[in-house]
């Protein structure tokens, strides 16, 4: 006995050894970066003369980038794991052209389009707006790819030149989506669904009740995606000279065309006037050399990248500022919205009405802008945001409800009692309609010998996850949810000057867009972000005015990491990590989000005012 306790005694110092060797190893390495940050002086930036501005369009574009821990973002890089989700924030992109278009030591763009994944018509529209205005100045904007899909190519689409692979290829595919249900696992798994509605089109529970789509979701997601694939069609005509038959979405027509091209998609893309010529990757380099001149540091073209040109502020000339009358604050309102204090790329309840609340006790706001990309969530939490709306407008401060990509269900409702309420023509929005759901697992815990039973004093209905839901019950539930739906359509009909059988008529959670809600009435003007700044400010009644954006306040050690593996990034390799997007890997990821999604129904009261269709921003 005593030689086995002796074996484990070695095992167990053996284990605690190695525990100890990673640790110190972690230690001196963080030391060491440490040491090195304090004592190392940053290289300036530069920005080559006639070098090529890199817009490197990385992941999803995004209104607001979600929030990583700066020590879990620093390991990550340094072990080369990077983001499961990497995200380019629009307005940066935005920014780096608009100061690119005035710089003259940039002659041009490269859109750099290998990891965009996409975010939004709206978004990708505002950058192709930048895109074709940076031309007017007379500078290129040249574009190459080994594959374009739809997104990449929308972009493209707005350069001068676009370039691919004699291996490469491009297809319309058009829009829509799919999605799992799970209904016959929850029964093989022995799970009780209860689900509690109201809404025709308020599809979100079909997933859990269902394995098909339903003929009501079906109606609603046609007329939507039909809407923008249209949209989508019109801007590609009206920039390139595109054979119909590849935008026809008609499978003859496309098997036509590409027996045309020898069955060749490279040759079909060109053929088609998708794209001006086929060049090998080095081919395009050379042709970029011969522009820009060799960088004989880097052996290729010179370029720099979007986010260094930024972070070297040397493209920032001095203006004259003119006075400020004031400040018109910005709040995002990012994600989906959950009960509590959340960090950004999830939109808190607590934490968003808290970003509202510093707005209004700010002394130099004059207007404030809420800008939404949301497909909803919590309907407790979506009340607080309101109810700080509310408050801005009884101290006499304006807001003005700017909608990106989605502003649906609760996206919609935070917005609903906004001074105004902008959105794009391609904006989701609508949803108005209202589900509850949770689940039970007394028929699971039965199947392995597991049962629930005590005494109560009363015959209130308690909500148990061990124990099955009651008639009783039920009713609570289901009626609990239709108070809510009449309570979302009285507050829109409120806001909205319209009454309570108009707002109805175009709820039960159907989803519009954004062209299509102005029409019914749910939206007061299109225009983007640009637009609803300038309608604040027509609000306050202000010409001279700041632009500024209202953050969470950082802890002390929450500044002290950023500055500190901010300033590390400069001993890090650059990152090998393959850009190129993995349709497998994102499809799989696309499952993780689905069971994500119900990991953030946290209402108090179990009452949920998300889009199901709706894409997650």
């Amino acid at each position: 006995m005593s030689g086995i306790v002796n074996v484990f005694k070695k095992l167990f110092g053996l284990i605690n050894g190695i525990r100890k060797l990673i640790l110190n190893v972690i230690f001196f390495l963080l030391l060491f970066i440490v040491i090195g940050v304090m004592v190392a002086e940053e290289e300036p930036i530069v920005v080559p003369d006639n070098g090529m501005l890199v817009l490197q369009l990385n992941g999803a574009l995004v209104e607001e980038e979600t929030w990583v821990d700066p020590t879990d973002r620093f390991i990550n890089e340094a072990f080369g794991a990077g983001s499961n989700a990497p995200e380019t924030l629009l307005s940066d992109v935005i920014e780096s052209i608009e100061r690119a278009a005035k710089d003259d030591r940039i002659s041009g763009i490269y859109l750099d389009l290998a990891g965009f994944a996409g975010g939004g018509m709206n978004k990708m529209k505002l950058v192709g707006d930048a895109l074709l205005a940076f031309r007017e100045t007379g500078k290129p904007v040249y574009s190459y790819a080994d594959y374009y899909s739809q997104s990449q190519y929308y972009l493209a689409a707005h350069g001068d030149e676009v370039y691919l692979n004699p291996l490469g290829a491009m297809m319309f595919e058009g829009m829509g989506g799919y999605q799992l249900y799970f209904k016959e696992l929850l029964e093989k798994l022995k799970i009780s669904t209860h689900v509690f509605k109201v809404g025709a089109y308020k599809s979100a529970v079909e997933p859990y009740t269902r394995t098909d789509m339903s003929s009501e979701a079906k109606e609603a997601n046609a007329e939507l995606y039909n809407a923008l694939w249209q949209d989508y069609i019109a801007t590609i005509e009206q920039l390139r000279d595109v054979d119909a038959r590849l935008l026809s979405g008609k499978m003859d027509d496309f098997k036509a065309a590409l027996n045309e091209s020898q069955e060749d998609m490279a040759l079909l893309a060109k053929n088609g006037g998708l794209v001006d010529d086929l060049l090998t990757r080095e081919a395009f380099r050379t042709q970029l050399i011969n522009l820009t001149g060799l960088d004989d540091d880097e052996t290729s073209w010179r370029k720099i990248y979007h986010q260094d040109y930024l972070d070297a502020g040397l493209a920032n000339a001095a203006e004259d500022q003119a006075e400020s009358d004031g400040t018109i604050a910005v709040v995002v309102a990012r994600g989906m919205i959950v009960d509590g204090f959340q960090r950004q790329g999830i939109i808190g309840g607590d934490s968003t009405a808290a970003l509202l609340r510093k707005a209004r006790l700010d002394d130099d706001t004059r207007a404030v802008v809420l800008r939404i990309d949301s497909p909803g969530g919590s309907g407790f939490a979506s009340e607080v945001i309101r109810q700080e709306v509310l408050e801005l407008q009884a101290a006499g401060i304006p807001v003005i409800a700017s909608m990106s990509s989605v502003a649906a269900s609760g996206g919609y409702w935070i917005a609903a009692s906004a001074d105004e309420i902008w959105a794009t023509p391609t904006t989701i929005t609508g949803s108005i309609g209202v589900f509850g759901m949770f689940f039970t697992i007394e028929d699971a815990l039965a199947h392995v010998g597991v049962y629930n039973d005590g005494y109560h004093t009363t015959e209130m209905p308690l909500m148990d996850i061990t124990r099955p839901l009651t008639d009783e019950g039920k009713l609570i539930v289901q009626t609990s949810i239709e108070k809510f739906y009449r309570d979302f359509v009285t507050m829109v009909a409120e806001s909205r000057d319209m009454t309570y059988e108009q707002v109805h008529e175009v709820a039960q959670g159907r989803v519009w867009t954004g062209a299509k809600a102005q029409e019914l009435g749910l939206v007061d003007a299109l225009g983007d972000f640009d637009e609803a700044v300038a309608a604040a400010a027509a609000a306050a009644k202000i010409e001279n005015y700041d632009v500024r954006t209202v953050t969470p306040d950082m802890s002390a050690r929450e500044l002290f990491l950023q500055d500190l593996f901010g300033q590390a990034q400069v001993f890090l390799p650059d990152s090998a990590t393959q850009r190129t997007i993995d349709p497998i890997k994102q499809q799989l990821m696309g499952v993780w989000r689905e069971a994500q999604v119900l990991s953030n129904f946290n209402d108090p009261q179990g009452v949920y005012l998300l889009c199901e269709t709706c894409p997650m921003p």
